[in-house]
């Protein structure tokens, strides 16, 4: 290279590979590949790598799930993400974390986390990226993307890149304050692949109207069941100054759909005829008694309130008790949104799966074009699930190219 900017633009630099986003999917495709002897750039427009590793699992890094599986990522091909799966897995990830003696914990439902910092993931990624001879440049946003001559041909900054191969892992649009875009589908798009209309996912749901005095509880949190037509999660769930949060909540997030209904079940583990059997127990027990003894206080309040039943059980018919059975168990809000990609974790759709293979991660009509990560339409439950995605995908691109 030399010092004058613009003899620089006239002289690229030739690599096997060049891989567009320092993220999760990019770190490990770029350390995979250059494992394997590939001469690989990956560029970044953020002045550091990993920068949502950085701030995930509260800092801690939610690095997979102990039980990934095809069946817990949305995608329009159910099917897609089997085959990376299940030949990069989180045990083979775990070991990697081992071999670089970072200590780790599972939390709940399978999530592990970091016992440290999620600094720990993004220094082995680099330490594994310069053993492997990566070159990682930082700092300046791509200014042109080119192919022709069965090549590719990179500009950004005053530098200029070629390569065989090219490796969209620039992410989607969620959480845009750490520098995310919808880059990666304008080069899919500019290279003739389908889109599926990307959304918000994993992201808090907002109310309205007459549900807006819930909002009243923000700070409330209890666990539920959230369920969004046949999907449920058995969670905490969060009351928020918009609306609705919290893992169960996120969960359902990614299924729910504008003008659909989610349901709540405020006691999940009460047997059917529990309120009935209550006041037959204890006749002079109020309602708003039995559910301030599960539940937070103030939500026990508002949902004793809404169902209007403040006296004894003993005053109140056995068919009113039962309707406030049936409420409590499926207690209906309709969300008028979301918070949309500033607050969401990750995004559901985006490069299709239609246009690559499963088995490498190519687009199936541009040679040496390949798609991984969130980039991709598949999208993992909350909990390590869309790292997982990350480092398969990756590592399957990475062994490809």
């Amino acid at each position: 290279m030399t010092d004058d900017p613009e003899a620089a633009l006239t002289t690229p630099t030739s690599y096997d590979a060049i891989i567009l986003g320092a993220g999760a999917a990019g770190l490990m495709c770029a350390l995979t590949a250059g494992q394997r002897g590939r001469r690989v750039l990956l560029i970044d427009h953020a002045d550091r790598v990993g920068k949502k590793i950085l701030i995930s699992g509260g800092g801690r890094c939610n690095f997979t799930n102990l039980g990934v599986a095809p069946d817990r990522y949305l995608s329009a091909n159910p099917h897609f993400a089997k085959s990376a799966l299940r030949r990069y897995t989180q045990h083979d990830f775990i070991a990697l974390v081992d071999r670089h003696g970072i200590a780790w914990h599972e939390k709940t439902l399978g999530q592990l986390f970091c016992d440290g910092s999620a600094q720990q993931i993004v220094a082995m990624l680099c330490e594994e990226c310069a053993r492997a001879g990566v070159e990682i440049a930082l700092g300046h946003a791509i200014r042109d993307v080119a192919h022709a001559d069965g090549g590719y041909r990179v500009t950004w900054g005053d530098r200029i890149a070629t390569a065989p191969a090219l490796i969209i892992a620039t992410g989607g649009p969620s959480i845009p304050k750490m520098g995310a875009t919808g880059l990666a589908y304008d080069l899919a798009r500019s290279f003739g692949l389908k889109v599926v209309e990307p959304r918000p996912a994993l992201v808090p749901l907002t109310l309205g109207g007459d549900e807006i005095l819930f909002r009243d509880l923000s700070g409330v949190a209890a666990p539920v069941e959230a369920r969004a037509g046949k999907v449920r999660f058995r969670e905490a769930a969060l009351f928020t100054h918009r609306g609705l949060s919290g893992p169960a909540i996120l969960q359902i997030s990614s299924y729910w759909r504008h003008g659909e209904p989610v349901e709540i079940d405020f006691l999940p583990d009460r047997a059917p005829g529990w309120l009935i059997d209550a006041k037959r127990a204890a006749p002079r027990i109020s309602l708003r008694r039995l559910l301030g003894d599960a539940l937070p206080t103030r939500l026990a309040d508002t949902l004793t309130h809404q169902l209007a039943l403040d006296g004894e059980l003993a005053n109140t018919p056995d068919r009113r008790l039962a309707d406030a059975e049936r409420r409590l168990a499926s207690w209906r809000f309709h969300p008028n949104g979301t918070e949309g990609f500033a607050k969401a974790e990750v995004t559901i759709g985006g490069i299709s799966t239609a246009e690559l293979s499963s088995q490498t991660m190519e687009a199936r009509t541009v040679t040496g074009l390949y798609a991984i990560g969130e980039a991709v339409d598949v999208t993992g439950w909350l909990g390590g699930y869309n790292f997982q995605w990350a480092w398969s995908s990756g590592w399957a691109a990475g062994q490809a190219i």
